[in-house]
């Protein structure tokens, strides 16, 4: 006991020394210093205190890190050209009815769609390829078809809701004839032989696929870095990261490059791009919305469970109706067409993790705006609304590593490769090093440690994955069919590129989600002090997508969604 007494003694002498030092430091250090982390047991004293160590090591090097970037980046990044055409502004639902009742034509709606990609995209570096004349040409059909009255407007609404559209989806998700690498250098070259069947399913709602955007190599990372295609930058600042995977398309989105998109998540790669870029985005229940034509897909099945195909929008308005498409036969699962009364929905909330291990805190912006949702609920909606704590959350960065393990499935050594050899992470390391590798340094790390530490079927693996099942239950029994749980969709506003390298778990806010297989949709919130997009993420019960996303559309309705970047002239 007297080890524990000095350790707190120390701890709070500390703390008062570093009170200068920024908020996030000195929160995370009273944190520790509060936390009854030591206990009787000798081995525990000792593994609790180099715990405290490391984690107060590792909020040191953010705080360097952060200062290093600024002062390489400076305080803000270039600026984005203004959007003069309204066009861009409208929603995909809103432009396709406009499409059908002949107030616009498609030909033009794609013009300017392919002009704004133009304009941005030497700035931001969102898309790798492009389908523009053949877009044109399908959006000619389209304007050919409604002239001829061979359909009524309400037949159109019906059998063909998106006519005329322009989509656009990320470089791992097949468009015909688009390259389709997943940032993987040895298929740099690599194009999709038919559509996926998200894809085909958005074609023969009556989208035009426009063009495909970056991402991460292997799309296993929250950056959108790839030696094929550079890196991507964020329209509010572009300093700064637009996460991954789905990154480019958030970027792209964000910007008023297109009007909707499709994306993919399996450690909150629709969520976290969705979140850095202000847009709305949505991660479904698992098993819902087929793999087909994704690269790459999982060879577990538990691994595939974890893996979402999913709509992103400007607009919340937008995710439902992509979502009943993309959801082909599996859609009357998820009973979308089911009224939510809000006020009878009930609201769950918890404002951080508990404390992850190498997780940086949740910023003060993201709590106040949390705070704010949760009141907008209770005063103006009459909604019943707790606070709750879901200690397993603390652990979510463990348990998600532990669940991706896989018996029999091939490593990330060779995925990297695009299956066609296996590297040696230590020798690919040392070529990077005197730059000569085809790979991205968090590529060659993440084979490096993939199989360090936890082993497929040890105790730890064991007694994680059982954390798993035990957390899924207790959300599952709260949610039930009539709630939803609001959380942080990530601690902190988009960061400076690389700066992930030293904030690697902070996904681990999104990835507890998606090995649950629990639907989630990432909701804009404004700009935080720093003028980059925040927000948070709404969860429900498994199938029970319908309640997210009635709550992302009330959220837009209150506090206005997506915010078009600043413009610097």
């Amino acid at each position: 006991m007297r080890l524990k007494a000095k350790l707190k003694n120390k701890l709070r002498k500390f703390s008062k020394f570093l009170s200068s030092s920024p908020n996030c430091f000195t929160s995370l250090i009273n944190r520790f210093t509060k936390m009854n982390t030591i206990g009787d047991d000798e081995a525990h004293k000792a593994t609790s205190i180099v715990k405290v160590s490391v984690n107060l090591i590792h909020r040191f090097i953010v705080i360097v890190v952060r200062g290093i970037m600024r002062f390489l980046f400076g305080s803000k990044g270039g600026s984005m050209p203004p959007i003069k055409d309204l066009t861009l502004l409208e929603s995909a639902t809103s432009l396709a009815k406009k499409i059908r009742t002949g107030k616009v034509k498609s030909v033009d709606v794609v013009k300017s769609f392919i002009d704004r990609i133009n304009e941005v995209n030497p700035i931001l570096n969102c898309v790798v390829d492009r389908r523009f004349e053949e877009a044109l040409k399908d959006a000619a059909a389209v304007d050919k078809l409604i002239e001829s009255g061979q359909y009524s407007e309400s037949e159109l609404e019906k059998i063909k809701p998106y006519l005329g559209v322009p989509i656009t989806t990320k470089d791992c998700i097949g468009v015909k004839g688009l390259l389709n690498t997943a940032g993987i250098r040895a298929r740099c070259n690599t194009r999709a032989e038919e559509d996926s069947e998200a894809i085909h399913l958005m074609r023969e709602a009556g989208a035009i696929p426009l063009a495909i955007t970056n991402t991460s190599e292997c799309c296993m990372w929250w950056e959108s870095y790839n030696n094929n295609h550079g890196i991507s930058r964020n329209a509010y600042d572009t300093n700064r990261t637009v996460g991954g995977s789905s990154g480019g398309e958030g970027c792209l989105l964000s910007s008023g490059g297109s009007p909707f998109g499709i994306g993919s998540d399996i450690g909150g790669s629709i969520r976290m791009p969705a979140f850095f870029n202000g847009v709305f985005g949505h991660k479904p229940s698992k098993f819902i919305v087929s793999l087909k034509g994704h690269y790459p897909i999982p060879q577990d099945y538990n691994l595939k469970s974890f893996l979402g195909v999913g709509p992103m929008s400007r607009y919340a308005t937008d995710l439902k109706p992509m979502l009943k498409i993309i959801a082909g036969d599996n859609a009357s699962k998820l009973r979308l067409d089911e009224p939510v009364d809000l006020s009878r929905v009930k609201i769950f909330y918890q404002t951080d993790d508990g404390g992850g291990h190498l997780v940086t805190p949740v910023d003060p912006d993201i709590k106040a705006a949390m705070h704010k949702v949760v009141n907008h609920f209770q005063s103006t909606l009459k909604a019943k609304v707790q606070k709750v704590k879901f200690d397993k959350l603390r652990k979510s960065a463990p348990i998600w590593l532990a669940n991706m393990k896989a018996k029999d499935a091939p490593g990330f050594e060779e995925e990297i490769t695009g299956y066609t050899g296996k590297i040696s992470p230590p020798f690919e390391l040392l070529k990077w090093l005197v730059g000569r590798s085809q790979h991205t340094l968090i590529g060659i790390l993440t084979a490096l440690f993939e199989n360090s530490g936890i082993k497929y079927g040890d105790a730890k693996h064991i007694y994680l994955t059982d954390q798993k099942e035990k957390l899924f239950e207790e959300m599952e029994n709260l949610l039930g069919e009539d709630g939803v749980f609001i959380y942080p969709t990530h601690p902190t506003a988009a960061p400076y590129h690389y700066e992930p390298l030293v904030r690697a778990l902070n996904f681990s806010y999104t990835g507890i989600i998606n090995i649950l297989g629990l639907p989630a949709t990432a909701c804009p919130l404004g700009l935080g002090s720093e003028g980059l997009p925040i927000g948070l993420q709404v969860v429900s019960a498994v199938n029970q997508d319908r309640l997210s996303l009635a709550v992302a559309c009330e959220l837009e309705r209150a506090f206005g969604g997506w915010v078009a970047p600043e413009i610097v002239a």
